[in-house]
Order: C-alpha cells, then structure tokens, then sequence
C-alpha cells in the first residue's frame, strides 16, 4: 500500500509539473511529510491528506488511493465484540436449545426495550445482550414468517453499531442480510444508506457513490406529495452521494447532491424521525451538520465554525452519532484556528456525553494529537482526553 501510494503521488506530481515544494504549497501539507510520503514512509496516510493533495494536482482521490479503510478495530476491542460478531457471521450456531421458543411479540417487544441502546451508543450494555437478541431472532425467522421484518430491524441497527465499533467484516454481513429481508423498498433504502457509511469508512469512495446514486434515483420522491419516510429516504442516500464525491475531490458533484438533500429537508418542513426511526432522523439541521463535515473535508475550517455558531450544539436533535461527528469537525476546525482551549472544549463536551463512543473514533485521536505535540506541558483536561481517545505515545 505504502509502496503503490508513493509511486501514483509521484506520478500525478511529475504530471501536474510540480516539484515536491510546490506540492506542498499548493495542497497545505508540509514538505517533510510529501517526501516521506514519496519515499513510502507512510502507510497509514489520513483520506483528508490524500484529498489535499488529489486536490492539488488535479486528480480525483480515488486516482491516487483505491483502497484507503479506516483501521479496523483493535484486538481488545475486536475481543469485546467476538460474541455479537459470532451471532451475525455464525446465525444459529449455539448448540444448546433455548428454554422458550421466541416469539414475535417477545422478540420485537425486547428490540423495542434495545433501541435507546443504541442511539444512546451504550455499548457495554449492547454487547451484553445482543448476542441472545440475534439468535432469538433467527430462531423466530426460521419459525414464522413475521418474524422476518423484526430480523430485518435487529440485523440493521447492529450493522450500524458495528461500523461504529470498526467491526467492519461483521458490518458488512450484518448489513447485507437485513438487506436481503427489508419488508419493502424504503427499509431497504435505509440499510443502503448505512451500506454507504461502510463502504465510506472502509475508503471504497467509488463504490459507494455509485451505491448512493443508484438507490437515490430508485426512491427519488414526487415532492408534492413525498411522505416523510420517502424524503428522509431520499435525502440520506444524496447526503452519502455528497459525502463519497467531496472526499474524491468531486466538489461540484459533492455541491449538486447537498442541493437536492436541501430540497428534501425543505419539504420535510423541520427535523423528524419518520416512522420513529432514530437512524432516518432528518431535516436541514442534518442536512447543516453534513454541510459542515463537507467543509471540514475540503479544509474550510472559517466555514465550520460558520455552521456551528447557527446550529448550536444543545440544538441539535439528530443521532448522537452525527451530533458528536458535527462536534468533531467543530473541535477540528478550532484547531485548524489555533483555537486550542475552544477545541480541547469540545472534545470534553463529547467525552462527558458519550464517553463509550469517542474512543472508537481516530479522528478525535488524529484532532488531539495535532494539539499535544504544540503543547510542552499537558492540561488536566488533555490528559484526560488522552486516556479516553487511547491517543498512543
């Protein structure tokens, strides 16, 4: 990989005829880092970065970076999660019958009881009881048919948790079986949207776009009279085309799809959970907070913290997960500022809110390493950032 990156940023340098230096002028990342990059010392280079410098020589990302994923999760936390990855890849694989025979209503009543779980991303208490959840509800499957659609519902939002907890293999099976049993096309639409998110984190821009459209153009609503659930459909699969085309350097493509999810939001009047659905939660305060990861990912901090000051954060009403990723690109862009303290702010702010859920994210170790190494001495605050990011020595 580190080899393959070194050759296709050097070829696209010598094409654009740029020396090493005017790379780095022109993209913002610092000469030392091109020529290390150049010299296949880096194997592990930020999506963010390789933008930066696609960019800069005038070449899609994806022209520069085919395979770029998020690393996977650690072995102890992989360790953590082994049972409800077992229960996703190995479905009624316990060998032991169970005391009762699950039924519809027993399974759907207790997914019901799980589902703040997972918008409040309390991981512990998910990993404890999901793995039985699972068997349960292939057990019930493969009982009545009913149960298909509550399968369906159990084996989405765990795809969802696991693309949180970097437990990409299991997400992707995950997904792809509560794909294969949505009820009807706009579950359907709202697995792919997650697909997206995958196929985003794992760096496969391409594959996801092409996703993203492909199922936009499917459910593409009549607007004067689009139901809620259609226009959240909708609106979600444009957010992912956007959010695939900005971080391949497709900015106008990136522009056009926001346009359209902003014309959804529009129609949809305010923020709402259709069908009370917290992963299909929309409406242009969502539609706002992707604005502003666009423009985090092309390097518009000024443009951020824009966004930020019209949607405050104990305004903010999507999933935790798009909160805490919208407070990111906030603690991001005050660094970016040198606004130290703002961001070291925001980072506790979302470690007091969901101490479970940020020390899966590279990104808030990537924000606060930037800042630790200007520091000489470290605040209380930072050191106990550092714990919770598990930012390495």
């Amino acid at each position: 990989m580190s080899a393959d990156l070194a050759r296709r940023v050097r070829e696209a340098r010598k094409r654009a005829g740029l020396t090493q230096k005017e790379l780095a002028r022109l993209s913002g990342v610092s000469l030392s880092w091109i020529r290390a990059l150049e010299q296949g010392a880096y194997t592990d280079t930020r999506l963010e970065t390789a933008r930066k410098i696609a960019a800069a020589v005038g070449v899609p990302t994806t022209a520069l970076i085919t395979d770029h994923a998020e690393e996977p999760a650690d072995a102890a936390t992989a360790d953590q999660w082994e049972p409800v990855s077992a229960a996703v890849l190995n479905p009624l694989s316990v060998p032991e019958e169970p005391a009762q025979t699950p039924t519809v209503e027993g399974v759907r009543d207790a997914l019901t009881a799980a589902t703040p779980l997972f918008s409040d991303d309390a991981f512990s208490e998910l990993r404890a009881i999901l793995p039985h959840l699972l068997r349960d509800a292939d057990r019930l499957a493969e009982l009545e048919p009913a149960g298909q659609s509550v399968r369906a519902r159990l084996l989405q939002l765990t795809g969802w948790l696991l693309t949180q907890s970097r437990e990409f293999d299991a997400a992707e099976v995950a997904l792809r079986r509560a794909f294969n049993a949505a009820p009807d096309a706009l579950h359907a639409a709202t697995t792919v949207s997650t697909q997206c998110w995958l196929l985003l984190r794992r760096g496969r821009l391409t594959e996801a776009r092409e996703l993203a459209i492909r199922w936009a153009d499917d459910v593409e609503p009549r607007m004067s009279r689009a139901t809620a659930d259609e226009l959240s459909a909708w609106g979600w699969l444009l957010l992912r085309v956007s959010a695939a085309s900005i971080r391949d350097g497709r900015d106008d493509e990136a522009k056009a799809a926001l346009r359209l999810a902003k014309s959804a939001a529009v129609a949809m009047g305010k923020e709402a959970v259709p069908s009370q659905d917290f992963l299909r939660a929309f409406g242009p305060v969502t539609v706002d907070l992707k604005r502003a990861e666009n423009a985090m990912v092309s390097d518009h901090p000024d443009e951020v913290l824009r966004i930020a000051c019209s949607n405050p954060a104990e305004r903010l009403s999507p999933t935790s997960n798009n909160r805490n990723r919208h407070l990111l690109d906030v603690a991001d862009a005050h660094s970016q500022m040198r606004e130290y303290s703002e961001a070291i702010d925001t980072l506790t702010r979302i470690r007091v809110a969901s101490p479970q859920w940020l020390p899966n994210q590279r990104y808030a170790r990537d924000i606060l390493g930037r800042i630790v190494e200007k520091r000489r001495t470290l605040t209380p605050e930072m050191r106990e950032l550092a714990m919770a990011v598990r930012l390495p020595l």
